[in-house]
């Protein structure tokens, strides 16, 4: 027992509706909205301390919780019933403790809720983890916020042993016996990061493609924002189920890169790959690298990493080894990921690379972070298009973790309206202009929003 530990003390949620400026193409599905799920909650230390911390995070139902059987709508008010009993767990806990064993020991609980959801909702097909983690990540990036808060420090500075009782033996195994979080965490964020901006399946990425002009001051096509924002990481989003378009498109990706940068005079930047799990075998994807490495040599060495190729259930699907395919590339997960035995599975499995999210919570993001480090997985972080409060959470997990070399930030792209009452607060953050995102601002206190 800690003096700094906490207790949650009292809560609140409410949701924020955004349209986006453009539609977003992936896992076969068009979205062109969002909700945010906003947390309010105020802690106290066992010395009285009291602190209040705030999280948010989209309810990105169509991809926690995707479905052929039920509708938007459906999986939507899932998500909002789940809020409603992790709004339950969190306010009614009893432990005081660190933000991270709250959160740990919640998660015990997280099937039960889907299962509850599942069940006083009717539907069709379960309620799956992934979309709790999703709702619960709200309420815990508040609880950390709050505690870094309650202790007026940067939370980054609250993960060593003065603050967290507990070795990682507790949450990760014997093998990390006498190892703290800290080890694995940096107390400052780096400075600045590279930006890896979203070429979705369905936008622009030449004026030719522009057919109806937003006309609202932001770039129509993808030239014009490489040239305006500097970009040198371009994230592509494929299909998944045409080698033919797939390698097309990065191609025409690279075509466009090329004169753009010439004219920037820059001669290296990068490419992720992400095919929403649409590879119905690994085999797709080899085709597809080998495919793109004899047609387009130059592209293909740009590419960085490749993102969950195939689908999320590797238990289902116990012949999709990425032992092959990681030999071009490194292969990440990123929807799989949902706990410890999943990414045991994964690298079983032969993904050598990580992709965390702070969708699944600060507490799970960290926990998982040390192990993808000491089992020597590459490391990237990605954003589910957050806005505002979420893309400052998301974007310090990538300055706090070491070997994450780029970050994301999609909302700039397609849900602007959100980002507009955080923009001229945190300069660098929501506006890019060298293609780095300025993220050594990241160090007020609680999350880094302070």
């Amino acid at each position: 027992m800690l003096p700094t530990d906490v207790r949650v003390r009292d809560l609140s949620f409410a949701y924020e509706d955004f349209r986006y400026r453009s539609p977003i193409k992936f896992g076969g599905l068009v979205l062109d909205r969002v909700t945010l799920l906003d947390v309010n909650l105020t802690l106290e230390t066992r010395r009285g301390q009291v602190a209040s911390g705030f999280g948010s995070m989209p309810l990105g139902n169509v991809w926690s919780f995707p479905s052929r059987v039920l509708g938007y709508e459906d999986t939507l008010a899932a998500m909002k019933r789940a809020a409603d009993l992790l709004a339950k767990c969190y306010g009614e806990c009893p432990d005081t403790a660190h933000p991270i064993d709250i959160t740990h020991a919640l998660e015990a609980g997280f099937p039960a809720i889907c299962a509850q959801v599942t069940k006083e909702l009717a539907l069709t097909e379960p309620m799956p983890l992934l979309s709790t983690l999703v709702v619960a990540s709200a309420f815990d990036a508040a609880l950390h916020d709050a505690y870094g808060k309650a202790h007026n420090l940067h939370v980054y500075h609250c993960y060593g042993p003065d603050f967290v009782e507990r070795d990682l033996e507790h949450y990760l195994g014997a093998e990390f016996a006498g190892e703290r979080i800290d080890r694995y965490v940096t107390a400052e964020p780096k400075a600045r990061m590279p930006l890896y901006h979203l070429v979705g399946a369905l936008d622009a990425i030449t004026p030719a493609n522009v057919q109806t002009p937003l006309a609202d001051g932001l770039p129509e096509h993808l030239a014009e924002w490489i040239l305006r924002d500097g970009l040198t990481h371009l994230k592509v989003k494929l299909n998944g189920d045409d080698i033919g378009w797939d390698v097309d498109r990065v191609m025409r990706v690279n075509a466009v890169a090329e004169v753009a940068q010439q004219s920037r005079g820059i001669e290296t930047w990068f490419y992720s790959l992400d095919f929403n799990e649409r590879c119905q075998n690994v085999e797709y994807l080899l085709g597809f690298l080998q495919q793109l490495q004899a047609k387009s040599p130059v592209a293909y060495d740009r590419v960085q990493y490749v993102e969950q190729p195939t689908a999320r259930d590797l238990k289902a699907n116990p012949a999709n080894k990425m032992h092959a395919a990681a030999k071009y590339k490194p292969v990440v997960i990123d929807e799989s990921l949902i706990d410890l035995d999943s990414l045991r599975l994964a690298r079983d499995m032969g993904y050598t690379g990580v992709a965390f999210k702070a969708c699944k919570g600060q507490t799970q993001t960290l926990l998982l972070a040390a192990a993808a480090q000491k089992y020597g997985l590459f490391r990237c972080v990605q954003d589910l298009s957050c806005p505002g409060a979420s893309l400052i959470h998301s974007a310090g997990i990538a300055a706090h973790i070491p070997g994450v070399a780029a970050i994301e930030a999609n909302s700039r792209q397609y849900c602007p309206a959100a980002n507009a009452p955080w923009d001229a607060r945190y300069p660098g953050i929501f506006t890019i202009r060298d293609g780095t995102m300025n993220t050594g601002i990241l160090n007020g206190i609680g999350l880094g929003a302070g």
